[in-house]
């Protein structure tokens, strides 16, 4: 089994000090900085799209799995979709209401583009524990088949 990780893209800093030929420690430190600001504030700037949740791809010969952790979420709340290629999660998670506060809820989705390998009428999920299992299936591939000449 493979694990194929998703990985945020890093970006190059524009600043003058990071020409230099040795690695500074905080090299990293403002591309870091940069990401979880838009991670968190991302709504705020006017972005209307749902925040996205990370997931984890496992693939081998018969499936592609993919997982992702969505804890405090109940499993009505979680819609899964195969539309034009592409598999939708989506997600909702439901604080309860304190005291003096209304309820609050939460919207959470993520879309994968999906191979041509994928059955996508044996696609199977499973929710437990706060960790949501997809499973897709790949297609058969046409084994040669050995055929017995019988001589009469």
């Amino acid at each position: 089994m493979r694990l194929v990780r998703y990985s945020y893209p890093s970006y190059r800093s524009l600043s003058p000090f990071s020409g230099r030929s040795s690695p500074s420690p905080w090299s990293g430190l403002e591309t870091e900085i940069d990401r979880l600001f838009t991670a968190s504030l991302g709504s705020f700037v006017g972005g209307q799209e749902a925040p996205r949740f990370p997931v984890d791809l496992y693939e081998d010969k018969a499936n592609t799995t993919v997982r992702a952790e969505l804890p405090g979420v109940s499993r009505d709340d979680i819609a899964i979709e195969v539309v034009n290629g592409f598999l939708t999660v989506a997600a909702t998670r439901k604080t309860p209401a304190a005291e003096g506060q209304a309820e609050q809820s939460f919207a959470f989705n993520r879309s994968l583009r999906l191979n041509d390998e994928v059955q996508t009428d044996k696609i199977a999920a499973v929710y437990e524990n706060g960790v949501l299992t997809v499973t897709l299936p790949k297609r058969e591939v046409a084994a040669p088949k050995k055929i017995t000449v019988a001589v009469q």
